[in-house]
C-alpha cells in the first residue's frame, strides 16, 4: 500500500515529519517496506535559462551554452549534445556534484573535446521521472530560474509504502491508516461526512440482484451530461505516486477512492448499455473482453454484472471492455457494491486476474461506507467532469455487521503482560473507531467499527454457498464465544506500544519441552542420516521441474502441469526427485566436480496423489581406497546405499525379494526392484537408462537409487543384545545351478533359503557365467550358502540331506539343475 505525505495530512492534521510517522507506522504494525523522497534525490536539480548556445569547435553535434542557474550559477558554461538546445529556452540544470539518478553518475567538472564543462541540462529520463526523450526538457517560459525542480513540478512530496497483512484489509484505505496514527499520538483526524449531493431526476438504469451470496448490498447513479478527458495534475501527481497510471478523469476519480477510502468503484457508459436494468447473477460459462484486452471465460461460481447483450463485468475484480468509458462519454452509471470476500478471492484466483479491487474486496472493505462512498464520487464527478445526477437506485440491503466485544482490564496483564489503566483502554479504542456499550470498573464493552472486519469473526464472510451450514454456526460460535478479547487486546497493545510489553525470564528450573516430531517426520529425518552416513550430499531442490524433463522419468500428466510456473523450465510438478537431482549433477559436472553422490528426501507426485522418496544418484569414482585405488561407481555401490538406510529404519533385508521391474527410467538389465512381497515396493536401484544418459548428456551412466520411504513401517530403534555366538561351527557349501536367462537370480536366492530357514542363516550370489560352457539361452548362476547348526554338530549325512533339499527347492521354483 503506498501513499503520499499530502495525500495522508488530506486525513490527518499533523506536523510530524516522515521520519516520525514511519517509526509510528512500524510500532503499530504497518510495516513500513519503502520512503521514496525526490525532494533528497533531486533536491539539487535547478530551474535554468540559456543564455546563448554556439557550435561546438570540434564537434559537429556537441553545442557550447552559456546558462543561466540563478544564484551562484549565473553564467555556467555546460557542454550539451541535445538536439533542442538553443539560446532562450528553460530548462533543467544539474550542477556539479549533482547525482543523476537516470544515469547513474554523478556529475565531474571536466573537458568534452577541449570545451570546458560544468554541469548538465537533463531530460526526464534522465532524472528518472519519465520515457527517454529526444532532448532535453523544455519548461515554461515563465519557470522561475534558480528554483529546486521538485519544488516548481511539486515533486517533494514523499511516497511512504507500507506492507499490509491479511487480516488488514482496512488499512488498505489513507483514511484508516490516518485513523491508526492519530490514536498513536501523530496528529489528529480530520473529521469527513460527503455533502449529500440531491438526484435531479430518476435513473432509467435499475439493478436486478440475482445473486445475493456474493453481493448483499449494490448502489447505483446514472450521471448525465460529464465531460471526460485527463484528470486535473494534481489527481494525476497522486494517482502516478501509488503507481496507478492516468487514464480518464472518470477512471481516475474511481481509482482515487480506492485508495483514499478503500472503496473500490466502476462506471459504465450507459450508451454502450443493452437495456434498462444490470443483472448482479452467476456466470453461465459465457465469454467477454475484460478492461486489459483480455477474453475471460466466466462460471457459475463467478458473480458477473450483466445487461440484455450479456456479461459486462466480474464483479469486483474488473469492468468489460465494451461499457468502458472513453473521451466521448457523456453519461454514466456509477456502481458501488458490497462482495462477498470468498467469491472474489476464489474468482480472481481462478481467472489469474489481480487488481486493487480485488485486493480490497478479498480481505473485506467498510460495510457500511457505501451511501457515504458513492455521494463524495459523485460530488467529485460534478465537481470535475460537470453534470447532474440521478437519485441513488439500491438492491440489498446492508448486512448486519453490527457486533460487541468485551474486554476485561485483568486480561491484558494476564495475556498481553502489560497493565492499562481503564481510562488509557477506553481512550485508544474510542480513538480507533470502537464505540462504548456498556462500561465498569472490571471491563468495556465495545461496538466493533464496520470497516474492522478482523475483530470478531464477521458474519457476512461465514455466511457462504461454499462453507456447510453446520460449519458456518460454528464459526459463528467460536466468535460469539471469543467476544473479540483476545482482538482487542492486540489493539491496545500495539497503540500503546510493544516495547513497553517488560520481558519475562522462564521459571527458574523449568524444563523447556523437546520439539515434537511424528513418526514419519522422524522416519525422513533418519532416512537423511542415514544417506548422509554413507557419504552422500543432501540437496534440496524444487518441486517443478521442466515439462521434458518429467515426461522422460516417468509420467508428466496434463492435470499436473502449472498453468502460471515462476519460469518456463518449472512448468510441472515432478514425478521423483531424480527429476531435481540429474539436472543437478549435470551442471556440477560442467563445473568441474566428476565425482558426485547426491540425496533428496522429498515429494513425488503423480495422479494418485503425492508420496515421499529418498532419491540418491552416483556418479564418477567411489572415494580411495586405503590401497589408493578408486573404483567407478556400479549398481552395487547404490544396491548398499539402499540395504543400509531400508536395515537402518527397521526392515528385515533378508527378507526382501529382489525382482528386475523397474520404471523406464532404469537400465532394463542393471537395475532391480526390492519389495516386502508383491505390492509393498521399498526400492528401486541400479544405472540410469542408456537413452537418458545420451540425453543429458553424460560421460558415464550414473547409478540411481528410490527409496519409498511411505512404504516403510518405521520401528524406533531398540536396544540389540549382544549377539549369540554358537558354540558349533558353521559351515559354507557351494552350489552352481544352471537356469535359463530370464530367471532372475534373486528367485535363485529364495528358493535355496526356503530348503531350511533354521539351519541356513546366509545365502548369497558369488558367480554368474554366461558362455560356451552352459547350454545357450542359459546361465550358470553359483550360490554359497551357510549352514549354522545350534545345538549339535552336523553329520555327513545330514549335510548331505541339505543339500539335496537345496537342490530341489531351486529345481521346484526356478527349474534350475545342478551344473
Amino acid at each position: 500500500m503506498k501513499f503520499t505525505l499530502s495525500w495522508l495530512r488530506d486525513h490527518l492534521e499533523t506536523t510530524k515529519s516522515v521520519d516520525e510517522i514511519c517509526t509510528a507506522l512500524n510500532s503499530i504494525g504497518l510495516e513500513v517496506e519503502s520512503v521514496e523522497d525526490p525532494s533528497k534525490t533531486l533536491g539539487n536539480f535547478r530551474i535554468a535559462r540559456i543564455l546563448t548556445a554556439s557550435q561546438h569547435p570540434n564537434a559537429d553535434r556537441l553545442q557550447v551554452c552559456q546558462v543561466n542557474a540563478g544564484e551562484g550559477f549565473e553564467n555556467v558554461q555546460v557542454v550539451c549534445g541535445a538536439p533542442n538546445a538553443r539560446a532562450g529556452l528553460v530548462t533543467i540544470f544539474a550542477p556539479v556534484g549533482t547525482y543523476v539518478p537516470g544515469s547513474d553518475i554523478t556529475l565531474k567538472a571536466g573537458k568534452i573535446r577541449g570545451e570546458q564543462s560544468n554541469g548538465m541540462m537533463c531530460s526526464t529520463e534522465e532524472l528518472g521521472l519519465g520515457a527517454e526523450q529526444d532532448g532535453i526538457m523544455e519548461l515554461p517560459e515563465e519557470a522561475p530560474i534558480g528554483t529546486a525542480y521538485v519544488d516548481f513540478a511539486k515533486l517533494n512530496d514523499p511516497v511512504i509504502e507500507i506492507a499490509i497483512t491479511p487480516n488488514r484489509g482496512d488499512a488498505l484505505s489513507i483514511r484508516n491508516i490516518a485513523r491508526d496514527l492519530a490514536a498513536v499520538g501523530m496528529g489528529a483526524l480530520k473529521p469527513w461526512e460527503p455533502k449529500a449531493v440531491a438526484g435531479e431526476f430518476s435513473s432509467e438504469l435499475k439493478w436486478d440482484n440475482q445473486f445475493k451470496e456474493a453481493c448483499p448490498w449494490v448502489l447505483g447513479r446514472t450521471i448525465a451530461n460529464v465531460k471526460n478527458g485527463p484528470s486535473p495534475e494534481w489527481l494525476q501527481a497522486r494517482l502516478r505516486a501509488v503507481g496507478v497510471r492516468p487514464i480518464s478523469l472518470l477512471v481516475d476519480i474511481t481509482n482515487f477512492f480506492t485508495f483514499d477510502l478503500g472503496r473500490p468503484l466502476h462506471v459504465f457508459d450507459v450508451d454502450k448499455i443493452t437495456g434498462k436494468t444490470l443483472v448482479i447473477c452467476p456466470g453461465q460459462g459465457e465469454k467477454f473482453v475484460a478492461l486489459d484486452g483480455k477474453e475471460y471465460q466466466v462460471t457459475d461460481k463467478d458473480c458477473v454484472i450483466a445487461d440484455q447483450s450479456g456479461v459486462q463485468s466480474l464483479a469486483g475484480l474488473m469492468g468489460g471492455e465494451h461499457t468502458g468509458v472513453t473521451e466521448e462519454t457523456t453519461t454514466v452509471f456509477v456502481e458501488c457494491a458490497l462482495f462477498n470476500p470468498v467469491t472474489i478471492a476464489l474468482s480472481g484466483r481462478r481467472h489469474f486476474i489481480t487488481t486493487d479491487a480485488r485486493q480490497r474486496f478479498e480481505r473485506g472493505v467498510d460495510q457500511a461506507l457505501l451511501p457515504q462512498a458513492m455521494e463524495a464520487a459523485t460530488q467529485m464527478i460534478l465537481e470535475l467532469c460537470g453534470g447532474k445526477a440521478s437519485e441513488v437506485v439500491i438492491a440489498g440491503e446492508e448486512p448486519k455487521w453490527q457486533r460487541d466485544a468485551t474486554l476485561r482490564y485483568s486480561s491484558l496483564e494476564n495475556f498481553g503482560g502489560l497493565a492499562v489503566a481503564p481510562e488509557r483502554v477506553v481512550n485508544i479504542l474510542t480513538s480507533l473507531g470502537f464505540g462504548v456499550q456498556d462500561q465498569n470498573d472490571q471491563s468495556v464493552t465495545v461496538s466493533v467499527p464496520s470497516w474492522r472486519n478482523d475483530i470478531v469473526m464477521s458474519m457476512s464472510m461465514a455466511q457462504h454457498p461454499s462453507i456447510a451450514a453446520d460449519k458456518a454456526d460454528q464459526l459463528k460460535e467460536i466468535a460469539q464465544a471469543m467476544e473479540g478479547e483476545i482482538d482487542l487486546i492486540e489493539e491496545i497493545l500495539r497503540i500503546e506500544g510493544l516495547d513497553h510489553v517488560p520481558a519475562v525470564s522462564l521459571p527458574v528450573n523449568q524444563a523447556v519441552p523437546q520439539a515434537a516430531v511424528t513418526a514419519e517426520q522422524e522416519r525422513f529425518i533418519l532416512c537423511a542420516r542415514l544417506l548422509a552416513a554413507r557419504g552422500l550430499i543432501e540437496t534440496v531442490g524444487f518441486s517443478f521441474v521442466d515439462h521434458e524433463v518429467a515426461a522422460r522419468l516417468g509420467d508428466a500428466p496434463e492435470d499436473l502441469r502449472l498453468l502460471n510456473p515462476i519460469s518456463s523450465d518449472m512448468d510441472q510438478l515432478r514425478p521423483t526427485p531424480l527429476a531435481s537431482l540429474l539436472p543437478t549433477v549435470q551442471r556440477n559436472i560442467v563445473r568441474g566436480w566428476g565425482n558426485i553422490a547426491f540425496f533428496e528426501v522429498g515429494p513425488a507426485f503423480s495422479q494418485d496423489g503425492e508420496r515421499r522418496v529418498a532419491a540418491g544418484v552416483r556418479y564418477g569414482y567411489m572415494p580411495r581406497n586405503i590401497d589408493g585405488k578408486a573404483q567407478e561407481v556400479s549398481l552395487w555401490d547404490v544396491k548398499t546405499d539402499v540395504y543400509f538406510v531400508l536395515d537402518g529404519l527397521g526392515v528385515t533385508v533378508d527378507s526382501l525379494q529382489v525382482t528386475k521391474e523397474t520404471p523406464i527410467y532404469y537400465h532394463p538389465g542393471r537395475s532391480g526392484r526390492l519389495s516386502l512381497g508383491p505390492k509393498n515396493i521399498l526400492a528401486y536401484f541400479g544405472e540410469l537408462h542408456p537413452s537418458l544418459v545420451k540425453e543429458f548428456g553424460f560421460d558415464q551412466a550414473p547409478m540411481i537409487f528410490e527409496i519409498m520411504t511411505d512404504n516403510i513401517i518405521f520401528k524406533k530403534a531398540q536396544k540389540k543384545k549382544a549377539p549369540f555366538l554358537p558354540p558349533f561351527q558353521p559351515l559354507k557349501r557351494d552350489f552352481a545351478f544352471v537356469v535359463k536367462l530370464d530367471v532372475e537370480v534373486g528367485k535363485v536366492l529364495s528358493a535355496a533359503k526356503q530348503a531350511d530357514r533354521q539351519l541356513l542363516t546366509n545365502v548369497e550370489l558369488f558367480d554368474v557365467y554366461v558362455g560356451d560352457k552352459v547350454a545357450e539361452g542359459h546361465k550358470s548362476v553359483a550360490i554359497q550358502v551357510t549352514l549354522q547348526p545350534q545345538d549339535r554338530s552336523l553329520k555327513d549325512e545330514e549335510i548331505e540331506a541339505i543339500s539335496q533339499k537345496i537342490i530341489k527347492e531351486v529345481a521346484r521354483l526356478t527349474g534350475g539343475t545342478l551344473r
